[in-house]
């Protein structure tokens, strides 16, 4: 059995506890947040120790894994700090909104051999999986179109805004990386970016994007398209499609229930789309959770690894860059 220290007991945090409980392969055993009266409440649902310090946590002799769930700027300093004390690491995206201290984190992680996992979590989606599965099989030929449609339900408040680290690093990012899991080999190598402010007063105020879209180009010339919204008042709105030569392949949003409606009002209506990602992702996120368990009981490569959340932090910086400058930039993964 694996046993975790949870670094945040925040909203994700919370949901990640409630993961490590259930999963027969782990225990939740220690828990350390800043705010104490966080860490005590997923102490008390779950009957973990609590944490005076992160320290306290993630060198406890008991722990196997540590969970990085807490605030951004922590993520550097507990991930290395896990590598010396050789604990496994699962790491929420992003690594540093800062690619320089990321660079540094790589260099220093390289004296240890610990696995470390990036939470991408929708890699782990089961239609998004089985999307790429039949990518990798042939059934749709040559790959020659990728398009992402993700948009959030509502804009987020100010403080979040605030802490985030910008529409494309926070946002944008994950339908990078999935692009790049989709792609495979076939690395990023050019990108378009625009975006603007269509509605919300959020990120007008904290000069940020409420809206974007990307074009994209792999080194083998396959054309990728996303786009993004802070509001979708439909639901939290999540579609891949990938076009080849002899054919297309959609994962498509999910809802509660598969229902669909006809009547003399509406035709072939579903039940909203799940609100938010929580939702929307739950069992992915616990599919990722086993999935690293195994990893670590296997003693095999974590599938989603610290290049991975390098690389998705790289392509978000170049679009800022095409962003600004009005034009299309190559990405220099180097």
């Amino acid at each position: 059995m694996i046993k975790f220290a949870l670094m945040g007991a925040g909203r994700i945090g919370k949901m990640h506890a409630k993961n490590i409980f259930s999963n027969s392969k782990s225990k939740l055993e220690i828990v350390y947040d800043l705010n104490p009266h966080s860490a005590k409440e997923v102490a008390n649902l779950y009957g973990c120790n609590i944490a005076n310090s992160p320290e306290e946590a993630i060198l406890n002799n008991n722990v196997d894994a540590v969970f990085i769930a807490s605030a951004t700027p922590t993520h550097i300093e507990y991930i290395l700090s896990s590598a010396k004390a050789g604990k496994a690491i699962f790491c929420e995206k992003p690594i540093d909104l800062n690619i320089n201290k990321v660079n540094q984190c790589k260099k220093e992680l390289e004296q240890y051999k610990v696995p470390i996992h990036i939470g991408f979590n929708r890699r782990f989606d089961a239609s998004h999986h089985s999307l790429k599965q039949a990518k990798v099989k042939g059934e749709i030929g040559n790959l020659e179109m990728i398009i992402i449609s993700s948009r959030d339900p509502e804009p987020p408040g100010v403080e979040y805004l605030n802490a985030a680290g910008g529409f494309f690093r926070d946002t944008a990012v994950h339908d990078f990386d999935l692009t790049r899991f989709i792609l495979g080999d076939d690395p990023i190598t050019e990108i378009s970016a625009y975006g603007g402010v269509l509605f919300s007063e959020t990120a007008k105020e904290t000069n940020d994007l409420d809206t974007a879209m990307f074009i994209m180009k792999s080194q083998l010339g396959v054309l990728c398209h996303i786009n993004n919204s802070r509001r979708a008042v439909y639901g939290y709105d999540q579609r891949v499609e990938i076009f080849g030569s002899k054919g297309m392949i959609i994962s498509d949003n999910q809802s509660p229930t598969s229902v669909k409606k006809f009547t003399n009002n509406i035709t072939n209506a579903n039940d909203p789309a799940y609100h938010f990602f929580i939702e929307r992702y739950d069992q992915a996120y616990k599919d990722q959770l086993d999935i690293f368990i195994n990893c670590i009981n296997n003693n095999k490569p974590t599938l989603t690894n610290f290049d991975d959340g390098r690389n998705a932090l790289l392509i978000a910086n170049a679009a800022y860059e095409s962003l600004e400058s009005k034009k299309s930039v190559k990405i220099d993964y180097s």
